[in-house]
């Protein structure tokens, strides 16, 4: 989709918002190439603007991510990040605004809160809006990938914190996306929990190859999890880093050390211990 932010979008995903359904995009768009190989899942941002109440939350911010590519956005609270993903979500439709985006069709969304419908299975859940003959098989594999094989028929209340987010997981996926924008998703997460869950997304992604764009406010995340990291403050990227470094990445490695360090700096925490 390519067009200025102030023409109208389409009605599935105005009807998109507040609703589950928004975490997964229709699936009728995932079209891989001739090839069998990685889908277009680049994204193109040109001069885009968000403002609310006369205020511009996004500022002009032009961006351009790579098929495939795992990009990581930190910032202080307030400072633009989910706004920008809600608006490449197409998500955000009340909102003032201008601009260029080009994003993929198939498209979905992970949110911090798992959003499951208490009255759905978990399987349910996960194939909810998927009309294809082949739909619980599909479920039924991604819940396997998200270690919940056997799960299919629990209740949403039935599951832990870390299992419920497994499972909004698995809606997200299902219908094989080409990007992934991801909110905070572990951000209500244990510590442990969260380990767990990154190591989780990481294999899912090699699987799956969609491009990624994770807002959180963890810099450890952001450095384990992303080929690259922006920052971003009042409305603006401020810095875009490049992190290589292979995988599985050290915590307690120089080269990590270096990267956090420089990070917190952009973001103005002074460390002391």
């Amino acid at each position: 989709m390519s067009a200025p932010l102030a023409n109208a979008r389409h009605s599935e995903a105005r009807s998109a918002k507040g609703n589950p359904m928004a975490a997964a995009t229709r699936d009728q768009h995932a079209v891989r190439d001739s090839r069998g190989g990685r889908r277009d899942g680049a994204v193109h941002i040109r001069d885009l603007v968000r403002s609310f109440d006369g205020r511009a939350v996004v500022d002009r911010i032009s961006l351009d991510i790579a098929a495939g590519e795992f990009v990581a956005l930190i910032g202080k609270s307030g400072s633009g990040k989910s706004t920008l993903l809600r608006a490449l979500a197409n998500i955000d439709d009340s909102v003032a605004g201008s601009g260029a985006i080009h994003v993929p069709d198939n498209r979905s969304v992970l949110f911090q809160d798992s959003r499951l419908l208490p009255w759905e299975n978990v399987l349910q859940n996960i194939t909810i809006g998927l009309r294809t003959p082949d739909a619980r098989e599909r479920g039924l594999a991604v819940l396997a990938d998200v270690g919940l094989a056997g799960r299919e028929n629990a209740w949403p209340n039935a599951l832990s914190g870390g299992e419920q987010q497994r499972v909004a997981l698995a809606r997200s996926l299902v219908r094989d996306p080409s990007l992934l924008l991801a909110d905070e998703p572990f951000g209500a997460l244990d510590a442990l929990t969260r380990i767990k869950m990154h190591e989780l997304l990481f294999r899912l992604v090699e699987v799956h190859q969609p491009t990624v764009l994770l807002v959180t406010h963890d810099v450890d995340e952001a450095l384990v999890l992303a080929d690259r990291v922006l920052v971003m403050d009042a409305g603006r990227i401020i810095v875009d880093l490049r992190v290589d470094l292979p995988h599985p990445r050290g915590r307690s490695s120089e080269a990590f050390e270096a990267l956090r360090a420089e990070l917190l700096d952009a973001l103005g925490v002074i460390v002391h211990v």
